[in-house]
């Protein structure tokens, strides 16, 4: 009896050490599309993409070899090559492309329908099998968040608005292989040795595609590039994958629903966006969705 309560009670620890762990990545990785629309605006999308990766990748490399981490196993490397195409590469770099027809707010509200692309890739490569019900309201809060937006009445592009949902499926690959494979690697050995796998890669491309003079960019394209850099790339990545390997991929997918709303205020305050106060009743109505996904994501 004692020890089913002790199990139990160390459960309940791991669930909310989960959360929190998912709520801090959450909030690094809701500065993500508002600093790649400032960079993008003075650098090549492309260029920006395998900047970023060669940066972290370099600063993983330091990190794995200071701390003398054990190589991958051989059956590990596909999985990381899986995270390394969706959440170095494939996120970034169709984000970057979209930014350069559609707003930032306009792009971080399709960012709500990321739990349900994680949870889906997690049905299928994690073996999660959540209730009915987690769908219900996974869908309910990813579509008050595309509602939120027509609402705004925010200007849509074709291109971009199909380049915003590839860049979602990839993420959630990425994020559903990551979290997978993080409970045997490590979560942030995970970022870690994809980065350092898509170093041979982009690095070179970092100096072929390096503009002929960096005189003209400004100290904020700097700055976002260093934040989509150091922040986005690898250490948001190691509390995101340390959370869903705890708290599981779709109970703590879950608070990506939040993250549009925590990116739209930093809109606001980066690139002067206007935000309605309408913005606060739909936050609370998504919140209620992630608890009640939450609930039934087991």
């Amino acid at each position: 009896m004692e020890r089913a309560s002790n199990l139990q009670h160390q459960s309940l620890e791991k669930n909310a050490s989960g959360l929190i762990n998912g709520l801090i990545g959450v909030l690094i990785f809701s500065g993500s599309l508002p600093a790649t629309r400032v960079a993008v605006l003075e650098f090549d999308p492309v260029f920006l993409t395998v900047a970023r990766a060669t940066i972290a990748a370099v600063l993983a490399l330091c990190l794995v070899l200071l701390l003398q981490e054990k190589r991958p196993a051989r059956h590990q490397f596909m999985p990381l090559f899986i995270v390394a195409m969706g959440v170095v590469i494939g996120f970034p770099l169709l984000t970057a492309l979209a930014l350069q027809y559609v707003t930032s707010a306009h792009s971080i509200v399709f960012v709500g329908m990321l739990p349900l692309a994680t949870a889906a890739f997690g049905v299928l490569r994690g073996g999660e099998r959540p209730r009915p019900a987690f769908w219900c309201f996974s869908i309910l809060g990813s579509l008050l968040v595309v509602g939120f937006a027509i609402a705004q009445g925010l200007t849509a592009s074709p291109a971009g608005d199909i380049l915003m949902l590839l860049a979602i499926l990839a993420c959630g690959l990425g994020y559903a292989e990551g979290a997978k494979l993080s409970k045997t690697l490590g979560g942030w050995q995970v970022i870690s040795w994809a980065l350092v796998l898509s170093l041979p890669v982009v690095a070179p491309l970092t100096w072929w595609l390096a503009p002929a003079s960096f005189s003209g960019i400004s100290t904020p394209a700097w700055l976002s590039l260093g934040y989509v850099s150091l922040f986005s790339m690898l250490i948001g990545f190691v509390f995101w994958y340390r959370g869903l390997a705890q708290g599981g991929i779709a109970a703590v997918g879950q608070l990506q629903l939040l993250q549009p709303f925590f990116g739209l205020a930093l809109a606001a305050t980066l690139l002067h966006e206007q935000v309605s106060l309408g913005m606060l009743g739909v936050t609370v109505a998504v919140i209620l969705c992630v608890v009640g996904a939450r609930r039934f994501a087991k």
